[in-house]
């Protein structure tokens, strides 16, 4: 008698869940492989996926777009989000967008969260889950004279939905607020570094890029790569001037202002792209996330 046939290996839901898992990180993939069948839709719909799939491609999570951080004063202004990924991965802007009776201004963004000041208060904000997490400004900060950093915690990446930390400095003392704990930490001094000052701007005419290498005894330093000339890059004059506006830790670029126009410059390998022309200084947050959804 001839053994049986082997089970085509898509009809192994292990191993159909481990190839799933690998598709690229972005807002198309998941969609996409729904269409197949049923059995797929299911699967990619399932939220335990979900949170596999965000877990998987945390270190390598796609540039969704940015949110744009507007300095002109104006009140009940929305927290705009524009994209910057190409058709089928654009996410329509208003799918980030929040709107409240309030004057919002964003602080930061890191891990899939937006840290938004919402005088006096400050508003941590999930867009995909929804979830919002409102607390009060530590004692003895100035939300006018200080910045702001939101990441999530190493168990928030995983099971554990939105666990984070909030850092608040005002160049001289820096504070951490921890969701697990609910309460602000003591306070840590901040020494402003030689040269910089609370009226430091980011003016740059060149960057220097450089890579952090372990040695053979294990020991850690810092090593310069190579130099990157920007005003050859954009043409400048010796008037002319870079403010780094925003900056991807996980994708490894910034934006750049040169004052005429928003550039987006990807350090490794090295790549430009103009975003748009103003002359008008803002803000700009690039918002880095596994957009993890299977419909």
């Amino acid at each position: 008698m001839l053994p049986p046939a082997a089970a085509p290996p898509l009809d192994d839901e292990n191993l159909l869940t481990e190839i799933l898992l690998r598709l690229p990180p972005l807002p198309s993939s998941l969609p996409r492989a729904s269409l197949v069948c049923k059995r797929w839709r299911s699967l990619t719909s399932d939220p335990a996926f979900a949170r596999r799939f965000r877990l998987h491609h945390r270190r390598n999570p796609p540039l969704l777009g940015y949110f744009h951080g507007v300095f002109d004063g104006l009140p009940f202004e929305p927290v705009r989000f524009e994209p910057t990924l190409e058709a089928p991965n654009r996410v329509p802007p208003g799918r980030l967008s929040l709107q409240l009776d309030s004057n919002l201004r964003v602080l930061g963004c890191r891990h899939g969260l937006v840290l938004i000041l919402d005088w006096p208060q400050l508003l941590v904000w999930d867009p995909f889950a929804g979830h919002q997490h409102r607390l009060a400004y530590p004692p003895g900060f100035d939300p006018d004279k200080s910045n702001g950093a939101v990441l999530r915690s190493a168990a928030g990446a995983g099971e554990v939905h939105f666990q984070f930390q909030v850092v608040v400095s005002d160049y001289y003392e820096t504070c951490v607020y921890s969701s697990e704990t609910g309460a602000w930490g003591s306070l840590i001094s901040t020494p402003t570094p030689s040269g910089n000052s609370p009226d430091s701007d980011t003016r740059v005419r060149e960057l220097q890029l450089w890579k952090r290498k372990t040695g053979f005894d294990g020991v850690a330093s810092w090593e310069m790569g190579r130099t990157v000339e920007l005003g050859k890059l954009f043409s400048m004059d010796s008037h002319d001037f870079l403010t780094i506006q925003g900056y991807a830790q996980d994708n490894n670029l910034v934006f750049l202002w040169t004052g005429r126009s928003v550039f987006m410059v990807k350090l490794e390998p090295f790549q430009c792209e103009k975003l748009l022309d103003t002359n008008k200084w803002d803000r700009y947050y690039p918002f880095e996330t596994v957009y993890a959804t299977g419909t």
